[in-house]
């Protein structure tokens, strides 16, 4: 298969594929550079080495190019895929996901977390509720038809406001509005709806003309109805909305509740669409 020269040990390779590449490869660690008086028979080998040498490095480069060319065609066939962008993990352009966010600011229904309760919960309650707000901002960015979203009562200097930070890397550079006052302050009575899952009230629909609150509690406090009273105080609307973010954002997108609860809850947390059922 190889042929050992009298001059310096060139080889000629025969076979063809992969196996030859890599033994020419091989074969090029074992020159020699520098010969002080190279003969007829070294002078040809070092024209096949730069000859070999070459064809590889020209290997080399068609392989990047094939495979820059099907990372590119990967990512277009992932951004073709219906409802790819939206879809958790999914990712959106900069300058796209910025044109929706600046859109709902101005035309959009307002999605404001009540941060006025923030003070109830524990330091370990405070920062899951940190990283709620990140995941929050992340499916809104994410979707087609974002919410304005809003933190009120985000008062400089607290704990929600120092883990806000300290956990959520470009915090200060999120697509929403923070404010030290009051949703109250901020916006009609009558335009308000305080989402609660105590209310008697079921969410049917998304009015982009009403301002929607969440609580600012986590999953794991134990407040038995404490936004309802906090609502009922405030003499606002109410609506129960005991399902995630995500699925909201669907509905607003699809206006579709089986969709939006087929999209954002999986059949292994109990819920079944009702024509699924035999």
């Amino acid at each position: 298969m190889a042929d050992a020269g009298a001059g310096g040990g060139c080889w000629s390779l025969e076979s063809d594929g992969e196996a030859a590449v890599a033994c020419e490869a091989l074969r090029l660690l074992q020159i020699e550079p520098s010969v002080t008086d190279p003969g007829p028979g070294r002078t040809e080998c070092s024209r096949n080495v730069l000859r070999k040498r070459r064809r590889w490095e020209r290997v080399l480069a068609a392989r990047r190019r094939k495979r820059r060319q099907e990372r590119e065609g990967s990512r277009a066939r992932r951004a073709e895929r219906p409802g790819a962008a939206g879809r958790a993990g999914g990712r959106v352009p900069a300058a796209l996901a910025k044109e929706r966010l600046l859109g709902a600011r101005t035309s959009g229904p307002r999605l404001c977390v009540d941060l006025g309760v923030a003070d109830r919960m524990t330091q370990k309650e405070t920062s899951r509720l940190a990283s709620q707000i990140r995941r929050l901002y992340g499916s809104n960015r994410r979707a087609k038809k974002p919410f304005w979203l809003c933190l009120t009562e985000f008062v400089v200097g607290s704990l929600i406001y120092e883990e806000c930070f300290r956990m959520n890397d470009g915090f200060a550079s999120y697509l929403m509005d923070t404010t030290q006052e009051s949703y109250l302050d901020l916006f009609p009575l009558d335009v308000i709806v305080y989402l609660t899952p105590d209310s008697e009230n079921v969410l049917e629909d998304i009015d982009p003309n009403k301002v929607y609150i969440l609580g600012g509690l986590v999953d794991e406090s134990i407040h038995k109805k404490l936004t309802l009273q906090r609502a009922q105080e405030q003499s606002l609307q109410t609506a129960r909305l005991p399902i995630l973010f995500d699925i909201l954002s669907t509905y607003y997108e699809t206006r579709s509740w089986p969709a939006a609860l087929k999209a954002g809850v999986s059949a292994g947390k109990g819920y079944v669409l009702p024509d699924a059922v035999k």
